[in-house]
């Protein structure tokens, strides 16, 4: 059920969307002159996937998890896009193509060897990673890998179509702080 949800929002969402999309890819070319940022990210069962994003940074930015980045590297346009969350809007596409969900663990990055070692061991990998979920209405990011892990492992045990909507609400109301940005 929760992956019709996901392939009906956000094939919605991109159709939809695809006005403000096109907006924000235009500003950001303007911004940066690389709108998009892609990353290799872990994904269900460990398993490889390239996440798509509005770029936030400069593109010279080391690719490292967001609280190791420098907030200097923020462009003025990219603090925008993280604070209304509008930088994941091109994720819709990675959900559309099964390699995530709308709700479930952010995924992390292969060489955040502490957050894959945390999550493996509680069982995170099971299910597809997610653009938002508890930890990320509750403000926990990946600066705490064994916490985050927990606490995504509490948010799959009690996942329902209930908290699927709940998560959802709360991301567009702007509940969570995102992850934290090194000063």
């Amino acid at each position: 059920m929760i992956r019709c949800l996901d392939i009906v929002f956000s094939l919605l969402g991109l159709v939809l969307g695809a006005p403000v999309l096109l907006l924000l890819l235009v500003i950001g070319f303007f911004d940066t002159g690389s709108p998009l940022f892609r990353q290799e990210r872990v994904g269900r069962h460990l398993k490889p996937f390239t996440l798509v994003k509005f770029r936030t940074m400069s593109v010279d930015t080391a690719s490292v998890a967001t609280h190791l980045a420098s907030a200097s590297s923020v462009t003025p346009f990219g603090r925008f896009l993280r604070r209304t969350k509008l930088d994941e809007l091109p994720q819709l596409w990675n959900v559309l193509k099964g390699e995530m969900s709308l709700v479930g663990p952010r995924p992390g990055l292969f060489n955040q060897a502490e957050l894959t070692e945390a999550r493996s061991s509680k069982g995170v990998f099971n299910v597809r990673p997610g653009i938002t979920g508890l930890a990320q209405v509750n403000g926990v990011d990946m600066s705490t890998p064994e916490h985050l892990a927990e606490v995504d492992a509490e948010m799959i045990r009690g996942l329902s179509l209930a908290s699927y909507f709940r998560f959802i609400v709360l991301t567009v109301l702007g509940k969570g702080t995102g992850d934290r940005i090194r000063q």
